[in-house]
């Protein structure tokens, strides 16, 4: 997957929470950070295909995004 994908640690999930940005709505989480990245690019890669089967627009990856 080439969009950006943010990484953090949620105490109150007590997991890490792996988000999609540039793709509304998805994000995973996993117990370790490698976990965290494996299920958003699931998450992901079904994104676009529901996206592309309900003919909505899927939004080219920008590269690296600004976030403070």
């Amino acid at each position: 997957m080439k969009y950006e994908i943010i990484i953090y640690w949620s105490e109150a999930d007590d997991a890490f929470i792996a988000e999609v940005p540039e793709l509304p709505g998805c994000m995973a989480e996993g117990k370790t950070y490698q976990e965290a990245v494996s299920n958003v690019e699931v998450v992901g890669r079904e994104w676009i295909e529901i996206a592309a089967e309900l003919g909505r627009t899927i939004p080219k990856p920008k590269g690296r995004l600004m976030y403070a």
